[in-house]
This record gives structure tokens, sequence and C-alpha cells, in this order.
């Protein structure tokens, strides 16, 4: 019998065509199937926006349709989007934190107060501010994670007991003017326009060496990697939609002869920009977020693994109710203000809805920091385009629970499908 022959090294072309290696045709089969498997990520979300667009332009063009209202769009989802970063951590996990949208107005109610009361600079009222995010992480992490009590009661109990400490900070009926310009700039002032096109720039050409790297690392190690083909795809896709972006939003949107003119990328879209982008790598390419995908999926089996799964939690409660406090900050720089009902009314309801209309699950172990992006702007068009079609409330609310309820459904039957289809 002849010697088994020896292990040759990989060859550059060899790497080239190994499994996963095909072009744009290759790509969109294997991302069909995902989805006929019941992986749909942030399909339905996408879907969703361009449909709700499509409808409130159809019903209101000449004030849905406005580079102002773009703005404006973008200004009301910031803060859900941020809110809901933090409940994605949370989600993963399997659990529930229903006190997040009142941690946001306690963070915002000490904010205020250090600021006018105590007349701290803006910097230590934001760290008096965080901190206080951390601590109410903490506890909620050592109740739940030790102590083995439901978050959903856990996070219920700090949901009553924030808003009577807002209550105690602000007092009842009492309001707190916000006027430091640098905690108002972030969600009143905008870039000027040649700071925008940089900062198209920079997201784009960022995307591109971060992703091509990765490609280049697998290649070096000999794992499957994707096409140039689909890398430049990739690329040309999200420049398209950065440079539409910021195009609209550069141009003068200030009302007919306005003394002062209005135009430029607020400046809440590189903040957001920034949070994606360190949380996704955070979860993506960390063994923290390896390890909070392994827990949210089988925490028995992570803790058999070798995985603190009470520490995991921990640090998931804390970047929730820290990300809430961000979240927070950024209601009263767009209010102006701080109020006891700041963080409160459907806050929390619109950042859970937007976690899960982004595709990240309720049953724990999928999910993306970029979901809560994709879903917040699915509800801020809602939240932006209906009081522009019906005053009526009535119909805003129903309208509201039925989009949560879809998709939610949406998440429990991709779910059964991926588990029939053993993905």
């Amino acid at each position: 019998m002849s010697a088994p022959a020896a292990t040759q090294p990989v060859s550059e072309f060899e790497r080239e065509t190994l499994p996963g290696q095909g072009g744009l045709g290759e790509a969109s089969g294997a991302y069909w199937d995902r989805i006929k498997g019941g992986d749909l990520g942030a399909l339905p979300a996408v879907i969703g926006a361009l449909v709700l667009v499509i409808v409130f332009g159809i019903m209101e063009p000449d004030s849905f349709l406005t580079e102002q209202n773009f703005a404006n769009l973008l200004n009301q989802g910031a803060a859900i989007m941020v809110l809901a970063m933090g409940l994605v951590f949370v989600l993963l996990l399997g659990e529930i934190d229903l006190s997040a949208g009142f941690t946001a107005g306690t963070g915002a109610a000490i904010l205020g107060v250090t600021l006018t009361q105590h007349g701290w600079s803006w910097p230590l009222a934001v760290l008096a501010a965080l901190a206080t995010g951390v601590a109410i992480g903490f506890a909620l992490a050592v109740l739940v994670a030790r102590l083995g009590i439901p978050s959903f009661v856990v996070s219920l109990a700090f949901f009553l007991g924030l808003q009577g400490a807002m209550l105690l900070i602000i007092g009842e009926g009492g309001t707190i003017p916000i006027r430091d310009g640098a905690v108002l700039k972030v969600m009143n002032q905008n870039m000027s326009v040649g700071l925008g096109w940089l900062f198209a720039a920079i997201v784009i050409a960022g995307f591109a060496a971060t992703s091509l790297r990765a490609i280049q690392t697998r290649r070096r190690a000999g794992l499957p990697v994707p096409a140039m083909s689909v890398w430049a795809a990739k690329v040309g896709a999200l420049a398209v939609v950065v440079l539409v972006v910021v195009f609209l939003l550069n141009q003068e949107r200030q009302r007919a002869n306005a003394p002062i003119v209005i135009q430029g990328v607020p400046w809440v879209v590189p903040l957001v920009a920034v949070l994606v982008v360190a949380l996704t790598f955070l979860l993506g390419r960390t063994s923290f977020g390896r390890h909070v995908y392994a827990v949210g999926g089988n925490a028995e089996a992570a803790r058999r693994a070798g995985i603190n799964v009470p520490n995991i939690k921990t640090l998931c409660f804390i970047l929730g109710s820290t990300l809430a406090i961000v979240a927070g900050i950024l209601l009263a720089s767009r209010d102006n203000s701080v109020s006891p009902t700041t963080g409160g009314a459907q806050t929390l309801l619109y950042a859970v809805g937007a976690a899960v209309i982004g595709g990240t699950s309720l049953f724990g172990g999928r999910g993306r920091i970029v979901d809560a992006v994709t879903g917040g702007l699915v509800v801020a068009i809602i939240a932006n385009g209906l009081p522009l079609v019906t005053q009526k409330s009535g119909v805003q609310f129903i309208i509201n629970g039925l989009v949560l309820l879809l998709a939610a459904s949406v998440d429990a039957i991709s779910r059964r499908r991926a588990a029939a289809t053993g993905r």
C-alpha cells in the first residue's frame, strides 16, 4: 500500500477557490437558502421601511418627503436606536429589561440636576449619569443572575421604583431646563457641509478597509472567503446609501424667508455610528461577544463549557443600562429639558419594538447591534408619519401595537422554521 501523500501548503489559487468563494450568484443563492431556513435577519425591517416610506410619501408627499422631515426623523429615532442597542444585549440572553425607559429618564434627571442646580460642568454631569446607569445595571444583574429572580419581575419592580426616583429628583410636575450648549448641540445642531462629506468618506473607506482585512485574514488562515465581487457589491451598496443620506441632509431645509440657513448632518448621526461600530466589534470580534451568544443559545451548555454565565449576564445588564443613560441624555438634549415623563410613555415599547423588528430574537441567542438601527428606523418612520396621516391617538396606538405584534410573530415563526430545518 502506498504511503499517504504529504500535506501540501494551500496555494493562493487554491485559497481563491475554497468553498464560499463563489460570486454574486452563489452569495445570493446562499442568502435565499438562509431566508427559507428561517434566518430572515433585518430583511423584514428593510422591506417594512421601504413600504412605509412609499405609503406615507403617497399620502402626505408635501410634508413627509422633505429634507426637513428626513432630518427630524433621524433626530426622533436616535434615542430609540441607542436604547434598543442596550436592549439587544439583554435580549440576546433571553432576558428582558422593562425598566430601560425610566433608566434613561433617571439618567437625564441626574444630568439636569447636576448641570442646573449644582453647576457641574457637562463632562462631570455626564459621568455622574453614566455611573448611575452602571449602578442600576449591576443591581438588576445581581437580582437576576445571582439570586435567580426572573428578569421580568425584577425589571418591572425597577420600572416602578425608578419612576419614584425621578419624581424625587425632579419634583412632581417639575421640569428642569437644559441650557448647556455642549449637551444641546448633540441633537439640535448640524455638522458643516464639508464635514458631512468627510464623515461619509470615513464611513465608506472604514467599512471597505475593515471588511477587506477580514477577508485577507480568513484567506491566510485557509478559511472560506466571499468573492471580491461580493465585497465590492457590499461596499458599493453602503456607499450609495451613505452618499444619498448625506446629500439630502446637506440641502438647505429651512422654511422660506427664514433668517438662518439649516443644513448639514445632525451631530447625533456620527454619535450613533460610533456606537454601532464599537458595539458591533464588541459582539462580533471578542470572546465576550461569543460568550453572550453562547449563553443566549443555551445557558446550561455555556456553563458546562466553562463560561461564567453570571458574569456575562452582569456585563450585559450593565451595558444595557449604561446605553439607556446615553439615550436619556439624547432625549434631554432633544427636548431641551427633563421632566417626570422623560423616558416614559411609549419609549420602552418603541425600543423593544425596534430591536425585535430589526431582527433580534425575543428568545435569545440571535441578534446584532445593527438590528437596533434598522428597527429603530422603522419605528421612527411610523412615529413620524402617522401623526401626519391621522391625529387620532387611538388609531396610532392600535397601529403601533399591530406592528410590534407582527414583528414578534415573524420572530416566532422564523425561529420555529429554523428549528425544523436544523439551522
